[in-house]
């Protein structure tokens, strides 16, 4: 069984990654050192949190076990434990990549893959 975490970025800048053939992370990423991936049961909060409005995203599902040990899980909200990727992220480790959209709501809408993961 495949281990997924999850990447939002903005479209753009995933564009950007597909093209060049590697994801070297977002401003935020480069400021805090390493890559911020969500589990399922995060990335919704995720979402709300540092995405709150954007209409312009992607979410990434990355396979975990492909990272190897530059992928480490450290505290972060609230204690809860994140994967936190110390290096660049290879293509070749995404499974998919899809629209983020906001609701009528204002909330984004998680792919059905998160939610029957678990995600909210």
């Amino acid at each position: 069984m495949q281990h997924l975490i999850y990447k939002i970025a903005p479209k753009a800048l995933w564009r950007e990654a597909e093209a060049a053939g590697v994801f070297h992370g977002a401003p935020v990423d480069h400021a805090d050192g390493f890559i911020h991936f969500s589990s399922a049961e995060q990335v919704g909060e995720t979402a709300a949190r540092h995405f709150a409005g954007q209409n312009d995203c992607v979410i990434v599902a990355v396979d975990a076990d492909r990272l190897g040990p530059a992928l480490t899980w450290e505290p972060s909200r609230g204690g809860a434990l994140f994967p936190h990727l110390y290096g660049p992220l290879p293509l070749s480790s995404v499974l998919w990549v899809k629209d983020l959209p906001l609701g009528e709501d204002g909330r984004h809408r998680l792919p059905k893959e998160i939610l029957a993961e678990g995600g909210a």
